[in-house]
């Protein structure tokens, strides 16, 4: 009996239904509506400079990311005993590093391995 009380309990916390459609709705609907409002930015040419569109559009694929894990996934920080939750922040976490190494060796090697073949570096010889 109590162990039936207890499951019923962690119903009552979770916030959202679980395959509900309902849910499944919620997450279609705002997965549109974020999916459609980068696409008008980008097809508009409402936002002209290239660094703040990049910026606007990588702020509405993580939100984006969010409701997928939330509304499809139904990740929270009670699922799986939490460890659903600790999976991907290891997985953040891991990627991050393997970006950023990855950004930092590529400029690096853009930066030093090659200076003969960059611009200012580059003179035409004249024929004597």
């Amino acid at each position: 009996m109590s162990d039936h009380h207890t499951h019923g309990d962690s119903h009552h916390h979770d916030q959202h239904d679980h395959g509900s459609l309902k849910s499944y709705t919620i997450g279609f609907i705002l997965s549109v509506i974020l999916t459609a409002i980068p696409f008008w930015l980008v097809m508009a040419k409402v936002i002209t400079n290239s660094g703040t569109m990049g910026l606007v559009l990588l702020a509405f694929a993580a939100v984006q990311v969010v409701v997928h894990m939330v509304y499809f996934l139904h990740m929270n920080t009670k699922s799986e005993g939490g460890w659903n939750m600790m999976a991907l922040i290891f997985t953040i976490m891991i990627v991050g590093i393997a970006m950023a190494g990855s950004l930092w060796v590529m400029y690096h090697m853009n930066h030093n391995m090659m200076p003969d073949l960059m611009p200012e570096y580059m003179h035409t010889k004249t024929a004597p």
